[in-house]
C-alpha cells in the first residue's frame, strides 16, 4: 500500500482536483478526505460519493460545531478579542478546530501527511500549517496552490473535466466565501475597489437594513462566568443558542462589517462579513463587563484584547501566550454572570438594561441626589495628590522660564 494523505475536503472545485493531483503528481497515493462541519450550512452526505468519484480512498465526515464554539468562540469571546476594531475573527477561529482533527485523523490513519487548498496569498495556509507544527510537527504539510501550474479558477474547471469531475461551476455569484455558525465572509469581485460601496446582493444571511422591520426586538441573554447559557430565560446548548441568535440578529440587519484588513502575508484585503449572532454575544458579554468589572482590571483586559485577537488572525492559536491569556480572562470571567437586555432595530444593538449577582454599581455613592455614604470633601485631597506630578512640572517650567 503506497503512502497516505490526509486532505481538508470540502467538495469545491480546489479540492475536488487536488485529490487527482496528488494521486499524479506526489508520491501518496491513498488520498483519504476530511469534511469539517463548522456550522457551513451545507448537506455534507452528498460527500460521499463526490469524494470517491474523484479518487478519494475514504471520507471522514466531522461534526465539530459544539467544539468550535466552546473551544474556541466562547475562549475569544470571553478575552474580547476584535481584529482591527470590525473583525470578530470567524474564519480565523474555525480553522484551527479544522486542522486538529486534520492532524488527528492523520494519526489514526497512519498518514505521512497532511494536504489543504489555501492559497499561497491568504492568511488560511499560516493557520492551517501552523496548527499542523504545533500538534504534530513530523507530519509534513502539502499545499497544491503553492507548487503546481494552475493558475487561475478557468484553468482549474479544465483540469476538473479532463478527468471527468463534475464540478458545477456558478458565474452568478462572483465572491469568494466562508461560511461556518459563527459568521459568512465575502471577499473579491467589486469588493476589491474600496471605493466601491457593497452591492444590495451582497448580504446572504443579514437583512439590508432598508428591509429590516420598523418595529424593534428585545432579548435578555444570561451568562455564567462569561458564557452564555441562555435566551429569554430558556437554557439551550451552544448551537442551538447561537443558531437562534443568528436568526433573530439577522432579520434585524445586525452584525455587518466592511472592513478593509491587514492580512498576516502583507497585503491589505476587504472583507463584508457577516457575524449577526456573534455581534449579538459580543455586545451583550461587554454590558456584563462594565457592570462587574473594576476600571484596572476593564482597561488592561482592553490591551490584551488585542493581543489575543492578533494571536488567533495569525493563525497561532496553539500558543503558550493564548493559554497563558485564557488563564488571565478565565480569572476575571469568574463575575462575570448575569444578565443583558438588547433592542435590536435597523443594524443597531442597543443596551436596555443588565444585572449581575456581582454589581459594582452602587447607587449610593453613585447618586446625584443627596447621599450619606460619600463625602464630596474628600476630593479635594484626591485631587491635590493625583495631580502633584502636573504641579511639579509646571513649578520646573516656570522656574526656567518656559511657562
Amino acid at each position: 500500500m503506497g503512502k497516505k494523505i490526509v486532505l481538508a475536503y470540502s467538495g469545491g472545485l480546489d479540492t475536488s482536483i487536488i485529490i487527482p493531483w496528488l494521486k499524479e503528481n506526489t508520491e501518496y497515493t491513498e488520498v483519504i478526505a476530511m469534511a469539517a462541519d463548522v456550522g457551513q450550512g451545507e448537506e455534507l452526505e452528498p460527500l460521499r460519493e463526490k469524494a470517491a468519484k474523484t479518487g478519494a480512498a475514504k471520507l471522514y465526515i466531522e461534526d465539530l460545531r459544539e467544539e468550535f464554539i466552546t473551544g474556541y468562540i466562547y475562549p475569544t469571546l470571553k478575552a474580547g478579542a476584535v481584529y482591527e476594531r470590525k473583525y470578530l475573527l470567524g474564519t480565523s477561529m474555525a480553522r484551527p478546530v479544522i486542522a486538529k482533527r486534520l492532524v488527528e485523523i492523520a494519526r489514526q490513519e497512519g498518514a505521512a501527511a497532511v494536504a489543504h487548498g489555501c492559497t499561497g496569498k491568504g492568511n488560511d495556509q499560516v493557520r492551517f500549517e501552523l496548527t499542523v507544527k504545533a500538534l504534530a510537527p513530523d507530519l509534513k504539510v502539502v499545499a497544491p496552490w503553492r507548487v503546481w501550474d494552475i493558475k487561475s479558477r478557468e484553468q482549474e474547471v479544465d483540469y476538473a473535466r479532463a478527468r471527468g469531475i463534475d464540478v458545477p461551476v456558478s458565474r452568478e455569484r462572483p465572491y469568494s466565501m466562508d461560511r461556518n455558525i459563527w459568521h459568512l465572509s465575502h471577499e473579491g469581485a467589486d469588493l476589491e475597489e474600496p471605493g466601491n460601496e457593497p452591492k444590495d446582493d451582497v448580504l446572504l444571511i443579514s437583512k439590508r437594513l432598508e428591509d429590516a422591520p420598523d418595529s424593534p426586538a428585545y432579548l435578555e441573554l444570561e451568562f455564567e462566568r462569561g458564557i452564555p447559557v441562555a435566551l429569554d430565560g430558556k437554557k439551550l446548548p451552544p448551537v442551538d443558542l447561537l443558531s437562534k441568535l443568528n436568526e433573530i440578529g439577522a432579520a434585524h440587519g445586525v452584525g455587518v462589517a466592511d472592513i478593509l484588513e491587514n492580512r498576516l502575508v502583507g497585503m491589505k484585503s476587504r472583507g463584508v462579513y457577516e457575524n449577526p449572532g456573534g455581534a449579538i454575544l459580543y455586545y451583550a458579554h461587554n454590558e456584563l463587563e462594565y457592570l462587574t468589572l473594576d476600571r484596572t482590571t476593564l482597561h488592561y483586559k482592553d490591551l490584551i484584547a488585542q493581543r489575543y485577537a492578533e494571536l488567533v488572525y495569525d493563525g497561532v492559536w496553539f500558543h503558550p501566550l493564548r493559554e497563558a491569556l485564557d488563564a488571565f480572562t478565565d480569572k476575571i470571567q469568574e463575575v462575570v454572570t448575569g444578565k443583558a437586555r438588547l433592542k435590536l432595530y435597523k443594524g443597531n444593538i442597543c443596551s436596555a438594561g443588565a444585572w449581575s449577582p456581582y454589581s459594582l454599581f452602587n447607587a449610593a455613592y453613585s447618586t446625584f441626589g443627596e447621599d450619606d455614604v460619600y463625602n464630596q470633601a474628600d476630593a479635594e485631597g484626591f485631587i491635590n495628590l493625583f495631580g502633584l506630578p502636573l504641579k511639579m512640572r509646571a513649578l520646573m517650567q516656570k522656574r526656567n522660564g518656559s511657562l
